[in-house]
């Protein structure tokens, strides 16, 4: 083990103590309080509290960071214990979310672990560090507390989560809060709403959300944008339902693995439709609606595609994670021999868009190797042989391109391995944004062959992919990487014209008129308000060129353009300014 991954545990073992820590302190404050769980997570730790008739709220918080301190200098000591199971319930016997634990524990045959922290025990695995001692009483703090499902099930009851930071030094404390609140000021739900880009309605339903005028310009680029660059890369756009029978999906394989996540059926006709949560099968059905030739591959079919996917309520996160998205999805039918080479393309592809989007590899993002485990055949097709040889071809190409990737074993698909890219948001967490996964399962399945040059019939392979991911998420990517401040090309209003007054209105629309028609988003403000304050809340919009007119500049027939985060003004013609306009856009 490397010092890396000993400090990591070591700090690990420190927020997990922390964590036993907080709970005493809510039974000193709170006593009845019935106890949840309460496991680390990134940068902190978190438990779960039911206070019954009792009430919390974030004002108590300092208060019981001031009572963990209280007892982290006492030098008390995690000892740990393994009892029997009568012993456990007599000890728990007030708790019940805790005696829900044991009875699973007993059933499945597992040990029963606790840990006594002075008079405090609680059911429990560990690992903890050995006495309070070994953690810095300045260096943590309690930041906000949350309503959450017992065991995230909404069926059961609510409880009260407390979450709480910890680092080794305050100053690693100082400086994750630093970039809290500029995760704050950045948080794609809060700008969202102030630059007005996306609203959620109650009545529609959580997860599905609105776009605005603004926002639905931000989606348009983007689609219009992957659209014509996948063309270039030779693919083939369709258009397929946004439901099918269910019978698709069954035979697929997609219906027991994903089941959960789907929507409830239709019955319609005598016949059972679901709305879609994929179109892989749906593209199959494509290739397939006629033999095809080894002439005609690879075939890339690619759909910018609406599909449906039930989140649990909890789970929800703005943009993040919704219920109604559209991905921008393919699958590539190709002879094995060349499934190395379309990878390969499909890697151009998507550093090409990361490239225009002004992510960079490494900082923005990074490649993960999600691998199956040969053991779990209930999660994973059986065969070996081609699980090995389709992990060495994804292997392979990241080798061979020479990115850095990590290997994370029980992430791929179902029916084969995949590399996913991975997008780091403002807190530094990691979501996957884009994936490209290896198939060998569907064609077996659809019996998705070719004609090869000797005139026989012979299996393919299918590469799935996604090189923008789904819009929303991107978007909300987006949002938090440029802070709302958006290059010009994706900006929903790229100029905002100032009238400087009344008299000034008139030339504003001849301006605007000729921005339009040169395919440039402009608003012009012609309120009451003084140009400074226009100028202000321009600014506020984010807006990347705003334009005063007066009549200084009705006389020179010359633009006073102020470029966004500038403060001098420059003059230009308006053949200037369009024709920097345009350099502004993306190579496609």
């Amino acid at each position: 083990m490397n010092k890396k991954e000993e400090t990591k545990i070591k700090i690990e073992k420190m927020r997990h103590s922390l964590s036993h820590l907080l709970a005493m302190a809510i039974l000193e404050k709170f006593p009845g309080t019935k106890l949840g769980i309460g496991p680390i997570i990134e940068n902190g730790f978190y438990y779960d509290f039911d206070f019954s008739n009792e009430k919390i709220s974030e004002d108590d918080l300092s208060e019981i960071e001031k009572s963990i301190k209280q007892l982290i200098k006492k030098g008390l000591k995690f000892e740990r214990k393994e009892i029997a199971y009568q012993e456990a319930t007599k000890i728990f016997k007030e708790q019940p979310y805790k005696l829900e634990l044991i009875e699973e524990l007993n059933k499945e045959g597992e040990k029963i672990m606790t840990y006594q922290t002075g008079e405090f025990i609680d059911l429990c695995a560990g690992p903890h560090i050995e006495s309070t001692k070994g953690i810095n009483p300045s260096a943590f703090k309690l930041t906000k507390i949350a309503g959450v499902y017992w065991r995230g099930d909404e069926k059961n009851k609510q409880l009260t989560r407390v979450y709480g930071i910890a680092f080794e030094t305050k100053e690693e404390l100082d400086d994750y809060q630093t970039m809290l609140e500029e995760a704050i000021k950045r948080d794609h739900r809060k700008l969202g709403k102030e630059l007005d880009l996306f609203v959620f309605s109650d009545l529609v339903g959580p997860g599905l959300p609105l776009f605005t005028t603004r926002g639905a310009t931000i989606r348009r680029e983007l689609e219009n944008f992957i659209i014509k660059k996948e063309i270039k890369y030779g693919y083939q756009h369709v258009s397929t339902p946004e439901l099918a029978k269910v019978d698709l999906y069954k035979k697929s394989g997609h219906y027991p693995y994903y089941k959960e996540s789907m929507y409830p059926l239709m019955k319609i006709d005598d016949e059972e439709l679901i709305l879609r949560p994929m179109t892989c099968p749906h593209h199959f059905e494509l290739y397939l609606s006629k033999p095809r030739s080894y002439r005609e591959l690879p075939m890339r079919i690619a759909e910018l595609a609406r599909l449906y996917r039930y989140e649990r309520s909890g789970e929800l996160s703005g943009l993040m994670r919704v219920r109604s998205f559209c991905l921008a999805d393919a699958h590539i039918v190709c002879q094995p021999e060349k499934a190395e080479e379309e990878i390969n393309s499909v890697l151009d592809l998507i550093e090409e868009v990361s490239n225009t989007l002004e992510l960079s590899k490494g900082n923005d993002y990074s490649y993960r190797l999600s691998l199956g485990d040969r053991e779990n055949d209930k999660k994973y097709f059986k065969d070996d042989v081609a699980w090995e040889n389709a992990e060495n071809i994804l292997r392979n190409v990241l080798k061979k391109r020479k990115s850095p990737f990590v290997e994370v074993k029980d992430e791929a698909a179902f029916y084969g391995p995949k590399i996913d890219i991975q997008m780091k948001n403002v807190l530094g967490k990691e979501d996957t944004a884009f994936t490209v996964q290896y198939d060998f399962v569907m064609p077996k399945k659809f019996n998705i062959n070719y004609i090869d040059n000797n005139g026989e019939e012979k299996e393919a392979v299918i590469i799935h992919r996604s090189s923008i991911g789904a819009i929303e998420r991107t978007i909300a990517f987006l949002i938090e990487k440029y802070a709302g401040a958006f290059p010009f090309w994706l900006s929903p209003i790229q100029v905002k014209i100032l009238p400087v007054g009344k008299d000034h209105i008139e030339y504003s629309n001849k301006i605007s008129a000729l921005l339009r028609d040169n395919d440039i988003r402009v608003e012009i403000d012609d309120s009451d308000n003084t140009v400074g304050k226009k100028i202000r809340e321009a600014e506020m919009e984010k807006v990347p060129f705003i334009i005063v007119l007066g009549d200084k500049e009705i006389n020179s027939g010359d633009l006073a353009v102020r470029e966004r985060g500038e403060r001098d003004i420059v003059n230009m013609s308006i053949d200037d300014f369009i024709k920097e306009s345009k350099n502004l856009l993306p190579d496609i």
